[in-house]
């Protein structure tokens, strides 16, 4: 069964390339995935040369001038040495290089060109690190991207953030419900909306009813209770937002198609990452009762569509309850179907596994339930007694 450990630039550059591939082949790891592009963020690094660590919005390598000419949106420059000599690294060790790049959350391109990025129903675009998939800009920037990374020499692309994301709002001193949430996140730039009305959806009509419904909550109307699910949103809000929604899996499924062909064409794969996971267990590892494979249409995630076009994906599994994770890698399964490859993401510490026993039981129900891969998540922000579960959790699916 293979394996990987995701780690960040800043692990290789403050503790040693050396030391971190040593300590990830030790646990018996098959690979490595390294964060080629990144977003800006601020994290506790236990074992790390600073630990509370800043990441900026960056690509960790020097982009290809032919690639981005012409283009409007390059990468901001992050550590451009990191894989100089990365690949070699690895095959020393047996390892095997992935390329990690996080493709359509950037706040720096969002602030500097603020169009690309996502407009609610009121007008505003509050959210400069959501670039939206459905414009020209943020599409050409994907797969130029895409294929930078392919030419690496890596193993694979893992693509995150290479679709909708949801409302991420700082603070909130209104209760948004579920569904409150679900349709302020959702983008009415003009390329949605023309996207959508080509698909014979009455755009403008789906935008008056959630800036008419969000208005009245949060002018003190009580919020609407209950998980997102289309029948819900439909008693809710009606059915032209609902079908609102579905058109923007033909927009995610369009560019994944197109950034998937890129990497091939360059000699790798697509490993296509679904947030969804993430969105409903990142806190606390106990996730709505929805599964996430269920649930990745809100994100405009067409699975089943995706199945025909993407070679693996790679699934989220933040969750406490091994259960769950099987459920959750079973409903991934049937969707893509059983010939795709599913890369089963785990969290060995905090807040999803307390001990080794359940680390363990959770690799081994994912196996059960037929992923291909069990993955870990993430050198840099676990300690080191957490990481040295990794080796119990392979031993058992090997």
């Amino acid at each position: 069964m293979d394996s990987s450990v995701f780690a960040f630039v800043e692990d290789l550059r403050g503790e040693g390339v050396e030391r971190v591939l040593d300590k990830i082949s030790g646990y018996g790891a098959a690979g490595v995935t390294v964060g080629a592009v990144h977003h800006a963020a601020r994290d506790v690094t236990p074992h790390g040369l600073s630990r509370l660590t800043v990441r900026h919005d960056g690509a960790h390598f020097t982009p290809p001038g032919d690639l981005f000419s012409g283009l409007r949106l390059r990468p901001p420059a992050g550590h451009q040495d990191t894989f100089d000599g990365l690949r070699e690294a690895c095959a020393e060790r047996g390892l095997r290089l992935h390329g990690w790049a996080v493709f359509l959350r950037n706040a720096t391109l969002g602030r500097a060109h603020p169009d690309v990025t996502v407009r609610d129903c009121f007008g505003d675009r509050g959210s400069p690190a959501d670039l939206c998939p459905a414009h020209p800009d943020a599409r050409a920037y994907a797969v130029a991207l895409a294929r930078a990374v392919a030419r690496l020499g890596v193993d694979s692309v893992v693509a995150e953030a290479l679709h909708f994301r949801p409302l991420r709002a700082e603070r909130s001193f209104v209760p948004l419900g579920p569904m409150d949430a679900y349709m302020f996140g959702l983008c009415f730039c003009d390329y949605c909306m023309r996207r959508a009305a080509d698909l014979g959806v009455d755009a403008e009509v789906a935008r008056e009813e959630c800036a008419r419904i969000l208005g009245g909550v949060l002018g003190g109307d009580p919020p609407a209770q209950g998980e997102v699910t289309r029948a819900a949103l439909t008693a809710y809000a009606g059915p032209d937002v609902v079908a609102y929604a579905r058109a923007r899996s033909e927009t995610v499924t369009t560019l994944v198609s197109e950034v998937a062909s890129a990497v091939g064409d360059e000699g790798s794969k697509l490993v296509f990452a679904d947030s969804t996971g993430g969105v409903k267990g990142y806190r606390d590892g106990l996730p709505t009762p929805g599964l996430a494979a269920h649930d990745s249409w809100q994100l405009g995630i067409d699975l089943v569509a995706l199945g025909d076009l993407v070679p693996a994906f790679a699934v989220l599994a933040y969750a406490r309850d091994a259960a769950r994770v099987a459920d959750d890698l079973g409903a991934y399964l049937r969707s893509v179907g059983k010939d795709r490859e599913v890369r089963a993401v785990l969290r060995p510490g905090y807040p999803d596994s307390d001990s080794t026993d359940r680390l363990v039981a959770k690799a081994r129900a994912a196996k059960a339930a037929g992923a291909a891969a069990v993955d870990f998540y993430a050198y840099g922000l676990m300690p080191h007694p957490v990481l040295d579960r990794i080796p119990a959790a392979l031993a058992e699916v090997r």
